[in-house]
């Protein structure tokens, strides 16, 4: 047989076992062992849990820094992977990662590759003394920018509504203009469900986690500190009946007298109502995005 034909005849028939097993049209496959050499064999992990393993990636083809997301939970042969990749695709936001590809690897690894980290995590440069500081207009700038994603498209205007999202600063990205991308966000929920899950059944349960995420998030940005362990001494702190009187002693050295006194107590402010909202929520996402932007105004810096 002619080289050219059996080398067609041998991507055809691939193509057609993926579109049998589970097309994903639109999407790039990128082969895992690119993938796997991109991310120095899997060795530069951003942030790993029970659910989802990140790794940092630089391809040799000059896209920039990428997120390699490894999804945990599907079986052997499940169409559910290939669905959420095809769902992922079709997502496009200023403050979401947007997919650039696929892979599936050895023992049906799931990975999914996203395009513009440059700048690592929102959590290395609130951590690592060795990172430039952020300044308190990028910090208002990301807590704005997380909420407009909840608020303008994640829970409004996509169809179907993704059912998952997690909000922290390991997982918060930033790119060349330190503009915040979310990027652990999509259909699946925990412990590998179906990807059609309607959000309206437990929009109220997932509604309070992540309002709570959001107020742990802007503690962070104001204190510079660490939120393991689910943020426990910041919550103690901002849950203190004069917890204002301590405010000079918690805000980030990195930020010296460079900020406004009136925007960090108004954000304060919300951080402490979507912490109390932990297991009932006084406000929905839409009414906080409205207060921050009322409270907050971006557009004058």
């Amino acid at each position: 047989m002619d080289p050219f034909i059996h080398k067609l005849r041998r991507h055809l028939l691939a193509w057609f076992h993926r579109s049998r097993s589970g097309a994903v049209f639109f999407v790039r496959r990128i082969s895992y062992k690119d993938v796997r050499r991109a991310t120095d064999g899997f060795h530069r992990v951003l942030y790993s849990n029970s659910e989802v393993s990140a790794y940092a990636a630089k391809f040799g083809d000059g896209g920039g820094a990428c997120l390699v997301r490894e999804v945990k939970g599907f079986d052997e042969g499940n169409d559910d992977f290939y669905r959420h990749v095809q769902f992922l695709g079709r997502l496009r936001h200023r403050h979401l990662l947007s997919l650039r590809g696929f892979s599936v690897g050895r023992n049906h690894k799931r990975l999914l590759i996203f395009d513009n980290i440059e700048n690592g995590s929102l959590k290395d440069h609130l951590n690592d003394p060795l990172k430039t500081p952020l300044d308190w207009r990028t910090r208002l700038q990301i807590a704005n920018g997380v909420v407009a994603a909840l608020q303008e498209y994640l829970f409004l205007f996509s169809d179907p509504p993704v059912c998952h999202v997690s909000i922290t600063s390991s997982n918060i990205m930033l790119d060349e203009n330190f503009t915040a991308k979310l990027s652990d966000f999509g259909l699946l929920t925990s412990g590998g469900n179906s990807v059609m899950v309607p959000y309206s059944e437990d929009l109220k349960q997932k509604s309070c986690k992540i309002i709570f995420q959001l107020g742990v998030l802007i503690l962070e940005l104001v204190t510079g500190q660490s939120s393991e362990m689910e943020g426990s001494d910041l919550i103690e702190w901002i849950q203190e009946s004069r917890f204002y009187n301590s405010i000079d002693k918690m805000i980030d050295p990195d930020l010296g007298n460079n900020y406004d006194c009136t925007e960090l107590k108004s954000l304060l402010a919300v951080a402490k109502l979507c912490i109390k909202s932990w297991d009932k929520p006084s406000f929905t996402i839409p009414q906080l995005f409205r207060h921050l932007q009322k409270k907050i105004d971006i557009s004058n810096y």
